[in-house]
């Protein structure tokens, strides 16, 4: 095994999204005496790009335009060159873009170990991609997931073995997203913060508002996010009669200052794979109401780190945020529960040596080693 193993991080771009966030955490924070890590990015800049120089990472652009145009082949050259310039052991795509770009240019240079990674739900990749990701199934030596749901979900949909995937959870930095010193509010505040898109499904908890505001007129609710739907959503709150005591705010880069005002955190999505707002909301002491869809159930146990309901039911959503409401104690109790369980098992730190442990497993096994550790042979059973 090398001093070091040079692992090269891929990711469409570099912005203030989650597996952006995740890629750059990986990055920061592997254990330069044993790794050296580089990064490599469709679109150069944004907040991850700049924190990641800051760091001493290497971040280098293959400037991927559309994988219909000539780029694609310049850039793929490029990539190749630098493969073999830094002579890189491990290259591990972060999404849908990097996994169909870098895993065949990667297995082509025969770079030593190559993984790919699966960090939403399949259904929201359109028709041709999705079949293009089951070929670099094929093709990679794993596939690292995020949630178990994501893992049932490509065994039993998309037919990968089951000994090819490995999970690592998302961690968050505890040191930014804590709760107030403050202690907690009034309880009439419900939050959400999330991309304006259809799957986040903000719909049914407009309408589970409506249905809330006859019991409780004084509760608010604000929604924090930029998106395609702003303008739908604004015209449903109007309709349903909740537009006074509702207010949509763009996205913000002051993240755990705006969950530490939220008494209630709501994420009413119909697909999710582990939600890093609904971590951060956990962690910043946030009473956490959630759909059970994809990963959410892993991160909110019913009843003692947060409440479920049935994805897309409006009358269920109202009832579980009635009772939050109305028993503060209750709340309470969910919200310190949830931010203990975030801060003891998802922590930056804990992400970054779980995945840690999934690189240098894989190594050994396919240079025919055993793994060292208990902890590595843990991240990938697990």
């Amino acid at each position: 095994m090398p001093d070091r193993l040079r692992v090269l991080l891929m990711s469409y771009c570099l912005d203030a999204g989650g597996t952006e966030r995740q890629l750059a955490n990986t990055a920061m924070g592997l254990d330069r005496s044993r790794f050296e890590p580089h990064v490599g990015t469709f679109h150069g800049g944004g907040p991850r790009h700049r924190e990641l120089c800051a760091a001493g990472v290497p971040v280098t652009e293959f400037p991927v335009r559309s994988f219909a145009s000539p780029s694609l082949l310049r850039a793929a050259l490029e990539l190749r060159r630098y493969l073999e310039r830094h002579a890189i052991d491990i290259l591990h795509s972060f999404d849908v873009p990097a996994n169909l770009f870098g895993v065949p240019t990667a297995v082509a240079c025969r770079v030593p170990l190559v993984l790919s990674s699966q960090r939403a739900s399949r259904g929201l990749t359109p028709g041709i991609y999705h079949h293009l990701l089951r070929i670099t199934d094929q093709m990679v030596d794993g596939i690292v997931v995020n949630s178990r749901a994501l893992r049932r979900e490509l065994v039993e949909q998309d037919r990968v073995p089951p000994g090819r995937i490995h999970l690592c959870p998302n961690g968050i930095r505890t040191d930014l997203f804590h709760p107030p010193a403050e202690g907690p509010g009034a309880g009439l505040t419900i939050g959400t913060l999330c991309v304006l898109r259809p799957e986040k499904s903000l719909g049914t908890l407009l309408e589970a508002c409506a249905r809330l505001r006859p019991a409780f007129p004084e509760a608010r609710l604000v929604v924090v996010g930029s998106g395609p739907m702003l303008a739908e959503l604004e015209a449903l709150a109007a309709r349903l009669g909740v537009a006074a005591t509702c207010r949509f705010e763009p996205a913000t880069s002051q993240v755990a200052e705006r969950l530490r005002g939220f008494d209630i955190f709501v994420l009413p999505s119909l697909s999710e794979a582990l939600s890093n707002s609904l971590m951060e909301a956990m962690a910043c002491g946030c009473c956490a109401v959630a759909s059970d869809a994809g990963g959410n159930p892993e991160l909110v146990r019913h009843g003692e780190t947060g409440l479920l309901f049935r994805a897309g039911d409006a009358a269920e959503l109202a009832a579980r945020l009635g009772l939050a409401l109305r028993d503060g104690q209750l709340r309470r109790k969910l919200a310190e529960s949830g931010a203990r369980f975030i801060r003891e098992s998802f922590s930056v730190e804990t992400a970054v040596r779980r995945m840690e442990a999934i690189y240098l497993r894989l190594w050994r096994e396919r240079r025919g080693s055993p793994p060292t550790t208990a902890s590595e042979k843990v991240a990938v059973t697990r």
